[in-house]
């Protein structure tokens, strides 16, 4: 039986805040209760609120804000002596660190977080930063090491009744099939989490699975008007909630299926938004990914072959020192795709 999703991030105070509430709200109320916390001098309610402007700030693509409240938010739960606390900290600072392309902060943080959240006793937590290590691989193309414990999380939350958690584990497996081909299952399981995200009443989750399904029937089907629709769909709700970083995601996958429906001036613009947006969250994983798409969008457009090769070099260097495996694939792909040969080749460069 799944529950109501709810936000276990959102704690003291804040623990009856909705899923759904919009990030601009969770920050207001957060920073209101983190100084009512700070004048108590109770360390542990400086930990929750903490934690909740943490999120709030890094969701909205706030991230020099977000690394300071994270660690503020762990020193008072280490001052308190409270390791799940602690541990959630250190989930919130391992996120951020992955999202700022930081793959390997991120996997140290989040192990931490793990072992604090069996140590302190918080199964949610532990969840959450074994999901945030999961993700975290999938992220960087290593699908082999993360897929069983994608499924273990999923089994996990289903036997809890975790909706919210449920739902991201769904649509991490999807991806995960959407990136080795199997797009029948991979639609099946996004089309699932999209059900169970609407009857949970997780908006969040919602919008996330409709982008996946967009993404799908474009790929496979060439429904270009269907997928345009569900991408309209999730921005609704990207927008009302401010997710910064879901609303970028939305309008790189909205330049794609402009893209593969030959669409390529719409789709070089939708890129270019898309960049822009993930400039301004420092977010290196999504710039590399729409400035991909932007470098295919101007070839198609007529860009001059060399200019596109030394495009598709830059962005393959930048890929490697990120550590993303299947970004780093679709650059190699991409080369054929637009008839080009890397412009490095000439000097003895290739594409190990």
């Amino acid at each position: 039986m799944q529950t109501k999703a709810l936000a276990p991030e959102y704690q003291g105070a804040l623990t009856k805040m909705s899923v759904n509430a919009s990030l601009t709200d969770v920050l207001a109320e957060g920073v209101r209760h983190l100084r009512q916390a700070e004048l108590s001098g109770s360390q542990e309610e400086v930990a929750r609120a903490g934690l909740a402007v943490a999120e709030a700030h890094r969701r909205l693509g706030q991230v020099a804000e977000a690394d300071r409240a994270w660690k503020a938010s762990y020193r008072a739960a280490r001052s308190a002596g409270n390791t799940g606390a602690m541990a959630w900290a250190l989930w919130s600072g391992g996120t951020l660190a992955r999202q700022r392309g930081a793959l390997r902060l991120a996997f140290r943080l989040l192990g931490l977080a793990a072992e604090l959240g069996k140590w302190g006793g918080d199964v949610v937590a532990r969840g959450y930063s074994l999901a945030g290590l999961a993700e975290t691989g999938r992220i960087q193309g290593d699908y082999a090491t993360v897929a069983t414990l994608h499924e273990q999380l999923l089994a996990e939350a289903r036997a809890r009744g975790e909706a919210r958690h449920t739902v991201w584990a769904l649509e991490g497996i999807a991806q995960i099939h959407r990136n080795t081909g199997s797009l029948d299952t991979a639609l099946e399981m996004f089309e699932e989490a999209a059900v169970l995200a609407g009857d949970a009443d997780d908006r969040r989750g919602r919008a996330w699975a409709l982008r996946g399904i967009a993404d799908i029937v474009s790929l496979r089907d060439g429904a270009t008007s269907r997928a345009l629709d569900l991408l309209t769909e999730a921005e609704v709700t990207c927008r009302e909630m401010n997710l910064s970083s879901a609303l970028a995601y939305n309008h790189k996958m909205r330049a794609n299926v402009l893209f593969r429906a030959g669409r390529y001036e719409e789709a070089r613009e939708v890129y270019e938004q898309a960049l822009g947006e993930f400039r301004a969250m420092d977010e290196p994983r999504g710039e590399a990914l729409a400035s991909l798409g932007l470098v295919k969008a101007r070839a198609r457009l007529g860009r001059d072959r060399d200019a596109t090769a030394a495009d598709l070099d830059e962005l393959r260097g930048r890929l490697d020192r990120i550590g993303l495996l299947n970004a780093r694939e679709m650059v190699e792909k991409a080369y054929a795709e637009l008839n080009v040969e890397p412009a490095s080749a000439g000097a003895g460069g290739d594409r190990r």
